[in-house]
């Protein structure tokens, strides 16, 4: 029995993948702490929604824009090292945010928490990648990204059932120590393994396209903002559905809280299942599929009076970003030469990060002057829109 139980483990957690799980979920938990604290953090501060918008903002700016040093790093120094900062010194700056006296304190420190993260995605990705056989690199991509998924979960959760019993500034220190902690704990390892060495400049994965087909560059750089868009316009919206709950549908903190983590429950599940269904169906078929929904699911959240008719909406939206995930990574790695790779998928994080940082703000300045209902029905329509014209220029194709 315990063999086959040892033999399942194996089969969907091969090689690296179960440590890089746990770093990934270590990695996003910092950062994803201030989303569901919203209503009492902008009650502790005085805020609006435009400058509650900036401190999710702020860090999700900072962090896409990180990516792009961070891809660059990637391929001169060793993978090990941006991993751990990407855990230890994430954690530690969130540390901070908890201690945070005043506003311009928190998002400062925000800021530098995004800096020190833009190095995770683009070397754990590829260095995970390189010890998986193409055929299941879709897959592994997307059960590595139930760590970061979990996190976004598991966050709400505790603090909506924790809220009664820690201050917001607790609930930070509570969160960030441990993680501090595994973050050394993971160089320990990695260290001990030989693991992530040396930069990731070479690889040996056979590409699964070749580069130098007719409109490659077209077809890459469509799916590349098609799957940005997704993930951009899906996050921006979820991140104000705790204020959401408790200012338009008047319901308690705890139940926003809650129905921020229905959002990205869907993603425990999605990831992987969009990323193997991608390994046998294509990329671009699945990518269209989600892409395509999702700006008329963001719409219909501007239709929605009572709470309960939100897990629904919310499950579908987090299933649309998070299969989009794994597959945008997946394409990109199988379409870009191993030399490449981090700096290209630094490039892709910068969009698909950074740009959700400067939507935040935009729709609670649209909340401000109007309400969430436009905001969302703006928002919906403009997702759509593009990934209707990016849809063209993929159509007909599978991979």
């Amino acid at each position: 029995m315990f063999q086959k139980q040892k033999a399942f483990f194996r089969k969907y957690f091969p090689g690296l993948v179960p440590l890089f799980v746990l770093a990934h979920f270590m990695h996003h938990v910092p950062g994803f702490i201030v989303q569901p604290l919203l209503p009492a953090i902008r009650d502790g501060f005085g805020l609006d929604y435009y400058q509650a918008g900036w401190l999710t903002g702020s860090y999700t700016l900072a962090y896409g824009i990180s990516q792009l040093p961070g891809g660059w790093l990637g391929g001169k120094i060793a993978p090990r090292i941006l991993i751990t900062v990407g855990v230890a010194g994430v954690a530690f700056c969130g540390l901070l945010v908890g201690l945070a006296p005043t506003y311009l304190f928190m998002v400062v420190a925000m800021v530098l928490m995004g800096i020190l993260g833009g190095g995770y995605h683009p070397t754990a990705s590829p260095l995970l990648a390189d010890t998986i056989p193409v055929e299941k690199r879709g897959r592994a991509l997307g059960i590595h990204q139930i760590g970061g998924t979990l996190a976004n979960v598991v966050v709400p959760l505790l603090a909506a059932g924790l809220a009664v019993w820690f201050t917001w500034r607790g609930f930070f220190a509570l969160l960030t120590i441990p993680t501090i902690i595994y973050g050394i704990y993971l160089y320990i390892i990695l260290k001990r393994q030989k693991v992530g060495e040396k930069p990731h400049a070479t690889g040996t994965t056979t590409q699964s396209i070749q580069i130098n087909q007719p409109g490659y560059i077209r077809r890459l750089t469509a799916f590349v903002i098609i799957g940005s868009a997704v993930q951009i316009f899906v996050f921006s919206t979820l991140s104000f559905i705790p204020l959401f709950v408790v200012d338009e549908l008047k319901q308690a903190t705890w139940l926003g809280s809650l129905m921020l983590s229905v959002g990205h429950i869907a993603g425990l599940l999605a990831g992987p299942i969009g990323g193997s269904i991608s390994d046998h169906k294509g990329k671009i078929p699945v990518m269209l599929a989600v892409s395509l929904a999702a700006g008329p699911l963001i719409y219909l959240l501007s239709l929605v009076h009572y709470w309960w008719l939100l897990p629904i909406l919310l499950l579908a939206l987090g299933t649309c970003m998070y299969v989009a995930m794994p597959v945008s990574e997946s394409y990109v790695i199988a379409n870009a030469s191993p030399k490449n790779r981090s700096t290209i998928l630094g490039f892709y994080y910068f969009a698909s990060r950074g740009g959700a940082g400067l939507l935040t703000p935009i729709i609670g300045k649209l909340a401000d002057q109007y309400n969430f209902a436009l905001a969302f029905t703006i928002i919906g329509v403009v997702l759509f829109i593009i990934t209707l014209v990016c849809s063209l220029l993929l159509w007909g194709h599978k991979d």
